[in-house]
């Protein structure tokens, strides 16, 4: 039995203009949408698989009515930031937009008012701490008037 999230490997059934049908295992079949074929736009879905093509899929998602939907892109994408983060040594020093992954949150399932509050909870933290910081430098015994 498959689980949401998991990577597993299928081979291809079937190919349609708006996905690809993937067999996994334990008689069971997902689809990969076009739009989870790859991170590259894709126009004709048949120059990117073909019937009998081994894939790796991520399970993202089992409707109540058992169907199975899938995604190639982003099991690329899962192996590809573990191979950056063996390759990439541990950086030390600011924090920089490119070290945040910024598709997805492990906050998958709050509402938006949610993350919207979380966010600002988050930026007033961070808000204060900066506050705080500058406000010890400047009362680091120099003083701004001229002694004159």
């Amino acid at each position: 039995m498959v689980e949401v999230g998991s990577i597993v490997e299928g081979r291809i059934t079937s190919v349609m203009p708006f996905g690809a049908f993937v067999d996994l295992s334990d008689r069971q079949s997902g689809l990969v949408h076009i739009s989870e074929i790859s991170s590259r736009y894709v126009k004709d879905i048949n120059e990117v698989v073909k019937k009998g093509d081994t894939v790796k899929v991520k399970v993202i998602k089992i409707d109540d009515d058992g169907k199975i939907s899938l995604s190639i892109k982003q099991a690329e994408q899962k192996k590809d930031k573990a191979q950056k983060k063996r390759e990439l040594p541990e950086k030390k020093g600011p924090v920089r937009p490119d070290d945040f992954e910024w598709g997805k949150s492990s906050d998958n399932n709050l509402s938006l008012e949610d993350m919207l509050s979380k966010f600002k909870q988050d930026s007033d933290e961070k808000m204060q701490s900066l506050r705080r910081s500058n406000d010890s430098k400047r009362s680091g015994g120099y003083s701004r008037r001229s002694s004159h």
